[in-house]
């Protein structure tokens, strides 16, 4: 599920930009915000739910989000192909992000043996959604 690899930058890099191509990537539609509520207030689960989560005294949820809703994000996914060394992929691709655009994003993990394991959830601001995706184009394609 994780693996732990000795490889150079350059050999890092080149990996991750195999794993890129070949992860099943989706751009959800619509905007997605964070919403919270006390502790003893848990939010029901549904599917428009994306991730729920929780410190010591609040939880925390990603759904679709309006134009009232806060801070919204343009959300993404990635599958990896259970075959493939992810390892270092969410710090290798913040990085891109950020060097190229300057943008920070948030990552939520999951796991799903069916589908090849890990799996990620990607959030970066709404206003740079088409920047993001023309990234993440070049780097699929290997640019």
């Amino acid at each position: 599920m994780v693996s732990i690899s000795q490889e150079s930058r350059d050999e890092t890099a080149q990996r991750l930009r195999r794993v890129i191509a070949a992860a099943e990537l989706v751009i959800l539609d619509g905007e997605w915000s964070f919403f919270e509520a006390p502790l003893t207030q848990p939010p029901a689960l549904t599917v428009d739910l994306l991730a729920v989560v929780r410190d010591e005294d609040r939880w925390s949820w990603l759904a679709p989000g309006g134009a009232t809703d806060g801070e919204r994000f343009t959300v993404f996914s990635f599958h990896f192909p259970p075959e493939l060394d992810n390892s270092g992929f969410v710090g290798w691709l913040a990085t891109e992000l950020k060097r190229r655009l300057g943008t920070g994003v948030f990552v939520i993990c999951g796991h799903n043996g069916d589908r090849g394991g890990i799996y990620d959830y990607w959030g970066c601001p709404t206003q740079v959604r088409a920047e993001v995706v023309q990234v993440l184009t070049e780097l699929r394609a290997g640019r």
